[in-house]
């Protein structure tokens, strides 16, 4: 069984589609992204909308402080005045993520739990527990009023945007997630290339390899394991990469980093197994589909765009519980920036059930193949 699996791989580092894809491919499309905005110093905070409504009884030191606040440098909040109408109906439509009503008491309203709502709540929070000092600043010295409010508006300086688990969040990391699981697909060029050594009307080399006396689920099992381990060398390298060589903020637990890209790899190359053992459909017919699948699960992860994932999660969430590689950079996101364990496990039994399906039927496949004559 060594042996087959050392020439199984002496074979498969000769072909261009097992080297190139797989293994380059992905390292040259990592430096894309790092010189287009890999280095690029986003602002903590993205601008957050929130609705004013204006009351008779209104705190102006408040509707001061919010004006601090939104023409500061880094502009966190972008605060509209409506009716109550209006910011009902915005707030409901998600154009806004908050509403502060300004009364003799300041009150925010919101609709959901996310960053933007949670930076609302606790800017009205930093207002309310300075508002005692305002009042004795205007009492006693109204000439500092002005630099009193500034310095309280320059929130920026005392938050971070990090995730529960304590590590700053980047919105550019999703398109590396995203690579990596677009990695992990492209194994299925090297599962591809397995099955057509196995098919004995497909080529010369399997037509060998099936009048042989070795067992054929020998040779099965050989091609698989030698196709698993070479993707999971090239994954490994893309990370050393992204990791070590572009010093990308990859400060998860390695071990489990690891064991995602083995799970990936895997379901990478038998994804590409069970295609290329899909009938009597033509090679070109064939890698236009692997190539279709890896694109699109790439896509809707992130690859291209960043808030894809999220998108998807709103309107369609059950194809994010499918779609392989939005569940293998999920389980990135989970290792470096959300730090939960339960949903990171979660992602690695859908990927291991999901791999479990392909293996087996792709052996079923490729099994049962019997040919009249070689």
């Amino acid at each position: 069984m060594l042996h087959l699996i050392k020439y199984n791989i002496q074979i498969k580092i000769k072909d261009f589609n097992v080297i190139f894809w797989p293994l380059f491919f992905p390292l040259i499309l990592a430096t894309l992204f790092y010189f287009a905005f890999g280095q690029i110093e986003e602002a903590d905070f993205e601008t957050v909308p929130a609705a004013i409504v204006i009351e008779s009884d209104a705190d102006q030191v408040f509707i001061e402080f919010l004006e601090g606040i939104e023409k500061g440098e880094d502009h966190l909040i972008c605060a509209t005045q409506m009716t109550e109408a209006q910011a009902t109906d915005a707030l409901e439509n998600h154009k806004v993520s908050g509403i502060f009503y300004i009364k003799e008491t300041p009150s925010l309203t919101v609709s959901g739990n996310g960053l933007g709502e949670s930076i609302l709540q606790s800017l009205l929070e930093s207002y309310q527990n300075g508002k005692h000092t305002l009042e004795t600043i205007a009492a006693s010295h109204p000439e500092g009023m002005e630099a009193a409010i500034l310095q309280m508006s320059n929130y920026s300086e005392m938050v971070r945007q990090i995730s529960l688990g304590g590590k700053t969040t980047d919105g550019n990391a999703q398109f590396f997630y995203a690579l990596i699981a677009m990695a992990c697909l492209y194994g299925a060029f090297i599962g591809f290339g397995a099955a057509i050594t196995l098919q004995a009307n497909l080529t010369p080399l399997a037509t060998r390899r099936c009048v042989t006396p070795t067992h054929k689920l020998k040779l099965i099992v050989s091609e698989m394991l030698a196709s698993f381990l070479l993707q999971f060398f090239n994954v490994l390298i893309l990370l050393v990469y992204l990791r070590y060589i572009l010093h990308l903020d990859f400060e998860g637990r390695l071990p489990d980093m690891l064991f995602v890209s083995l799970i990936g790899s895997m379901i990478g190359v038998s994804m590409g197994i069970f295609i290329g053992s899909l009938g009597h459909l033509g090679e070109g017919i064939k890698i236009g589909i692997l190539l279709g699948i890896s694109m699109t699960c790439s896509f809707l992860a992130g690859l291209m765009n960043n808030t894809m994932k999220n998108i998807v999660e709103q309107h369609a969430p059950l194809i994010n519980r499918i779609n392989p590689a939005a569940l293998i950079s999920d389980a990135f996101y989970c290792i470096n920036v959300y730090d939960d364990r339960s949903r990171y496990i979660t992602n690695l039994i859908i990927l291991s059930i999901m791999c479990v399906i392909l293996i087996i039927a792709s052996f079923c496949l490729v099994r049962r193949e019997r040919y009249d004559s070689i």
